[in-house]
């Protein structure tokens, strides 16, 4: 199975770096795409984003291979019953949603007989959006997730071949043990960076001039993830909302531990917490998923 046409709905970062990435692979599909926003679709045009913009969903599916619904968690579901009865037999719909049980409970009712649905997740992005944000080198190294909940293993095979030929490496996991572990490698973490940037925003004694001047790496790192699309997040929140309710409990289990420690002056429990934790940042780096380069690779200028 291969796909000669190839539909992106929806044309921010992860749509565009797709379109860059099929493109520098070499790929001979045609690539269509739509956006809800004209604005947003006279930018895919002015910068030679995909091979036709249509203005309308109908056109950008009719004959697709392919269809990837590039959108915020909440708009899958309603895309996906406009969209559903003008698919051909034989295709295949994907999504790059951060959450997977949601979308396939949105989504899953609206693919009809001889459609075939394969949910996956590239776990790549940062933190701008829109179709200018996108780059080739996007997914290069980085993990795409399968979550294929019973579909057809020759288009499992097939979307798994697309997103390797991108430049991602690839994995299949059941799709609410996906949203447990994107719960703490990327959900909370996220809303812990929102609430620090917002308690710093929130702390009179301290000015905006002295937290922008004054910002060490870590509170800089915490407002990269904080500046991410305030709608994409907002939907992931509730949509992964007892996955993530559970390990922001967890986590604030550890953080009231470690508040004891400093309240009663356990150096030692604080130094081999802070060790045991160190050796994970180390395996993320022996696993090829960050630089140890200093200051994380931070260009100077």
């Amino acid at each position: 199975m291969s796909y000669d046409r190839v539909a992106l709905i929806g044309l921010g970062l992860i749509a565009s770096s797709m379109f860059w990435a099929m493109k520098r692979a070499g790929m001979s599909a045609h690539v269509t795409g739509y956006a809800r926003s004209v604005e947003t679709r006279n930018v895919a045009r002015d910068i030679g984003l995909c091979d036709t913009v249509c203005d309308d969903l109908i056109s950008a599916v009719t004959d697709a291979d392919l269809v990837v619904l590039c959108l915020p968690i909440g708009a899958m579901g309603p895309v996906m019953s406009e969209i559903g009865p003008y698919l051909k037999p034989g295709c295949t719909v994907s999504d790059v949603g951060s959450v997977k049980r949601a979308v396939i409970d949105a989504v899953q009712p609206h693919i009809a007989e001889g459609i075939h649905f394969v949910p996956a997740h590239p776990l790549a992005g940062t933190e701008h959006s829109g179709p200018k944000a996108g780059f080739a080198a996007l997914f290069d190294s980085r993990w795409c997730l399968l979550t294929p909940n019973g579909a057809d293993p020759v288009a499992v095979s097939a979307l798994s071949v697309y997103w390797q030929a991108l430049g991602a490496k690839v994995d299949d996991l059941d799709p609410d043990h996906h949203d447990l572990v994107l719960a703490v490698t990327s959900h909370a973490p996220h809303l812990i960076a929102y609430t620090m940037v917002g308690v710093a925003d929130d702390l009179h004694r301290v000015t905006n001039s002295e937290v922008i001047n004054y910002s060490a790496t870590g509170f800089r790192d915490f407002t990269r993830i904080a500046a991410s699309d305030p709608t994409m997040w907002r939907d992931v929140f509730l949509s992964n909302k007892d996955a993530t309710l559970e390990i922001l409990g967890r986590f604030t289990e550890e953080l009231f531990a470690l508040q004891r420690a400093i309240r009663t002056g356990d150096g030692d429990l604080l130094h081999d917490y802070f060790t045991r934790t160190r050796a994970i940042r180390r395996g993320i780096i022996d696993a090829g998923q960050d630089t140890d380069a200093p200051d994380f690779g931070r260009t100077k200028g």
